[in-house]
Formats: C-alpha cells, structure tokens, sequence
C-alpha cells in the first residue's frame, strides 16, 4: 500500500495548542478584510458571510485542523459527516479531506514513543516495522509490520497528548467556528461538541477498545459476511493497540463495481445494524466510512475501529423495534409512543413539537414502507430531513436533547445512508426488518 502520509509535530501544551487556532482565526479574518476590499473596490457590497465562507478560509481552518489531530481534526471530520447538505459546499469538500489528510508523526517522535512503550531494543521483536505508517487519524496513526514469529500486525499508536488535549480543543475549536462564521445560523452544533469529547474519552482509551473488539468478535464470529483483526494483548497498551492485519479494499473505492456487488455490500451492512442493535444489543457506532474495508478475494466486509462501541438496554432496543415497526405500518400513534419511550420527545412538550417530531421521523424510516428494493441514490430523502429538521431546530419549544446512546445511534445509521447513497446501492430494507417486525 503506497503512503501518502505528510509529517508534522503535534502541538501539545495546552497554550500552544489555543494559539495556534487563535493565530488561525486572526488569519481568516485578515483575509476577510483583504477580500473585502477588493469586492469594494470593484463596485460590490459583499456580505460577511460570502467573505468568511471562501475556499482560501476553508482551506485555512482545514489545514490547521488536520495539523493539531485530536479533537481538532475529530470535530471537522463530524461536521463534514453530520452536517451534510447544511454546510456550503466549498467547507463541506474541505472538511471532507479530514477524513484522509492527517499528518503522521515525524520518525524520532515515534520512535521515542515507542521506547516509552515497549522499552529499548523493541526492534528485535520486529523482522519488519517501517517508521511511515498506512494511514494516519485524528487519534493516531497505523503502522504495518511483521513480527518475528511471521505475524502480520497492525500497530495503531496514540499522538502523545490527546488525551489530555480533548476538552480543552472541544472548547477552542467551538470557539473558533463561532467567531469565524463558518456555520450558518440557526445550525446547533453543541450536542454534536459534547458527544465528540466523550467519544474522543472512549476511543483514546485504547484498553477500553480492545475489550470491544474481543466481546464485538465474540457476537459476531459465526457471521460468514464479515471479517475483523484479532487483538495482540501482549502488544497492546493504553496507548498502542496491535492486532492481526486484515487485506481489503475501502469501502468508497467499490464504486466502479457491478451493481449487485454493490447492492449486496450495502445489504450485508444493514442487515449487521439490524443485529447489533436488535440481538447483539452492541453497536459501533462511527459511522466513518474507513471502518469498513472489502475483501474481494473472500468476498468478505472487513470491519475495523470499535472504539466507539456502545452497549444498549433491551428496552431501548425495543422502543426502536417499536418505532420501526410502527413506520412499516403508518402507524403515527405507534411511532409517537416509541419515541417518547425512547426520549427522543417528552410528553410535556407542545402537542404541535411531538407531531412534527414524529412525523420526521416517520419520514427517516420511508426506506421501510417505500417501494423495495430502496434506491438510495436515486431519493431526495436525506435533503428532505435536513430541510425539515433545521425547521424543527429553530422551534422555541423544542429544547430536548435525546441521550447520546441515541444520538450516535442516529449517527451510524445515518452513515450507512451516506454510503449506500455513495455506492448507489438499492436494498430490501423491508426483507431485513421482517425477522423483527413480528407483532
């Protein structure tokens, strides 16, 4: 696999790292002035939003990012995935490069961690372990080796100072959005921050993520669709998680393949969420597509990444049960009642918020009550929410948060939408439910 990683140190302290973003924001706002200007001076009267929203600011706030890692890079990769059609495009394509455009450590930072880690002369457990990794993110970066004793591995190896560095970037980064205007108005995204600083706290808990992996492994393990690494314990560390190395290509990169290939691909992966959510009562719930990879020689999905694994109560599996079920059926009544047992309304709020909350969300579930096979790419679906649900977000009456085991169990399901409208897949999401849908 070729690397395409660029180097950079990673600002720790937690003053370096504030002026850093502090520096930025003065930047954007020189370049808002300079771009003024020059609309000024052609005859134009610009609004400060077109000025702050341009591709060079973009650009700017996206390179910054992706420098810092951590919670930094973490908060524009969840824009870039959550807000969708909300943001303009120009910040949208930008944020969307988080996703790869890391910056992987420089060598003798590594190669000082990994003494910390593993002591002097770990290279003698290694007959190969090159100091450029295969992938880089906004919590560490992966390396590919083989052991002495023949074993391929993946080392994924936490930056030094992320975990100290969450909240404290959550906060900056906050910060920053708001006084560079780059989100329009009327766009909440303070949920959104605080669920990124506990999952920033669950997934740099690399202890925490290999007893994901081996209980996930566990569920999962007689499913002959997918495919996932074993956890190497005696590699493994609060900040090194090594386990087997698993061949495969990105999930994004499968687009160029037959239509059928496609659409099984995507129904392999709901059919999983189904499952998780409904017998395994264990969902990984980043929904970024470089969890999930194919091998085309086993024709297997490969699933990586359980860091943001969360357990959830069979009760609040059976509100979703509920809920879909009652979508399946029309059933407003149904749906109304599922979601105030899951607490996505409460029953105090106007009797006008609950209806137009139910009705959003029996639009989300149109995929089981449309025509089947579902054409993902070929439905306006997800425009039609974000339009209804920045109404909804400007309603006075409505100040509910939903727990955060729902909203990142939105967020997954939201993701696999993303992916099987990138893989212009079609699948029979009634087939799939029907194991469910009894009465």
């Amino acid at each position: 696999m070729q690397n395409n990683t660029k180097t950079a140190s990673i600002p720790k302290g937690r003053l370096s790292r504030f002026s850093k973003l502090g520096s930025l924001a003065g930047r954007v706002a020189g370049n808002v002035l300079a771009e003024g200007i020059s609309e000024l001076a052609k005859g134009n009267r610009p609004k400060i939003k077109d000025l702050l929203l341009t591709p060079s600011n973009a650009m700017r706030v996206t390179e910054q990012l992706s420098q810092m890692r951590g919670a930094a890079m973490k908060v524009g990769q969840m824009l870039s995935m959550d807000a969708g059609d909300m943001l303009p495009k120009e910040l949208t394509d930008l944020l969307a490069r988080l996703r790869s455009d890391a910056r992987s450590m420089p060598e003798k930072e590594l190669v000082s961690l990994l003494e910390t880690q593993w002591g002097q002369g770990w290279q003698k457990e290694f007959i190969q372990f090159p100091l450029q990794p295969i992938a880089a993110a906004s919590i560490g970066q992966v390396h590919k080796v083989i052991t002495k004793d023949l074993k391929r591995l993946a080392i994924k190896i936490q930056y030094p100072g992320i975990k100290q560095s969450i909240d404290s970037d959550v906060d900056n980064v906050a910060t920053l959005i708001k006084l560079t205007g780059l989100l329009p108005k009327g766009l909440d995204i303070k949920p959104l921050l605080e669920e990124a600083k506990k999952q920033l706290h669950d997934e740099a808990d690399y202890i925490l993520e290999g007893k994901y992996l081996d209980r996930y492994a566990a569920v999962i393990e007689n499913d002959d669709a997918f495919v996932m690494p074993v956890l190497d314990e005696a590699l493994s560390s609060d900040s090194i998680l090594a386990m087997s190395f698993v061949d495969g290509l990105p999930i994004e990169q499968l687009i160029n393949q037959s239509q059928h290939t496609r659409d099984q691909i995507m129904t392999q992966l709901m059919r999983l969420f189904f499952k998780e959510l409904f017998d395994f009562q264990l969902v990984q719930t980043d929904p970024n597509f470089g969890n999930f990879q194919y091998d085309q020689e086993s024709q297997k999905i490969v699933l990586l990444d359980f860091g943001a694994t969360r357990t959830y109560t069979s009760q609040m599996a059976e509100g979703y049960r509920q809920l879909m079920q009652g979508a399946g059926r029309h059933d407003k009544i149904q749906i109304r009642q599922a979601i105030l047992d899951i607490g996505l309304i409460r029953q105090d709020l106007p009797e006008n918020v609950q209806r137009n909350i139910t009705d959003l969300v029996y639009m989300a579930c149109e995929p089981l009550y449309a025509e089947s096979p579902y054409d993902f790419a070929g439905s306006d679906l997800s425009s039609r929410l974000q339009q209804q649900g920045m109404q909804l977000g400007l309603e006075k009456e409505y100040a509910h948060t939903p727990s955060a085991n729902a909203i990142f169990l939105h967020r997954k399901l939201g993701g696999l939408f993303l992916l099987a409208i990138k893989l212009k897949a079609k699948v029979d999401m009634q087939s799939l439910f029907a194991p469910y849908n009894e009465a």
